[in-house]
């Protein structure tokens, strides 16, 4: 019979996969200004193991109190950077050594699961409204999409972000030996 796992065998389980994770992953968030997303993203870079948060436009910080509602402290967990302008959040993570891809729908956007993510990555999410703005396009890497077959255009932000994070991951260990 199956049965969850008790947390402390969650413990084990997450220190065998942190001990196989050798890249890094940033992220830079463009003027997201939900709070509920903020939080939701937050939250799953805490889980994914993002090192570094970039905040770019008018993106709502962590420490707007409706964000704790869904980030549930892990904003804690994430160093992060206040609000600048979006091609100084590029230049800083670039500076530290990371390639810059947005998540973006463009002409010369690739499909994610063939970005090539499995290095040390910093990705790029932008407003529920317009994604990312142009001035962030220019600046940026490259960009990837998410291949979608439903009947709508596009998956809420934080989902979004969620999905190009663990995109990242699996890429990371795809080769990985069967344990």
């Amino acid at each position: 019979m199956r049965r969850q796992l008790r947390p402390t065998d969650v413990k084990r389980l997450n220190r065998t996969w942190r001990r196989n994770t050798h890249h890094r992953l940033g992220l830079i968030i463009e003027s997201v200004t939900g709070p509920f997303n903020i939080g939701s993203i937050f939250r799953s870079a805490a889980a994914f193991g993002v090192d570094e948060i970039w905040l770019a436009g008018n993106a709502t910080p962590p420490t707007n109190p409706k964000v704790g509602k869904t980030a549930l402290g892990t904003e804690r967990l994430v160093t992060w950077h206040e609000a600048m302008p979006a091609a100084e959040a590029v230049k800083a993570a670039r500076e530290e050594g990371y390639t810059v891809l947005a998540v973006e729908l463009t002409a010369e956007a690739v499909p994610l699961h063939r970005a090539g993510l499995g290095r040390d990555v910093c990705l790029v999410v932008g407003s529920e409204d317009h994604g990312c703005s142009p001035a962030l396009l220019d600046a940026v890497d490259g960009a990837c999409y998410i291949p979608q077959v439903g009947r709508v255009g596009s998956v809420n932000v934080a989902v979004a972000a969620a999905i190009a994070l663990a995109e990242a991951r699996r890429q990371e260990w795809e080769n990985l030996p069967e344990s």
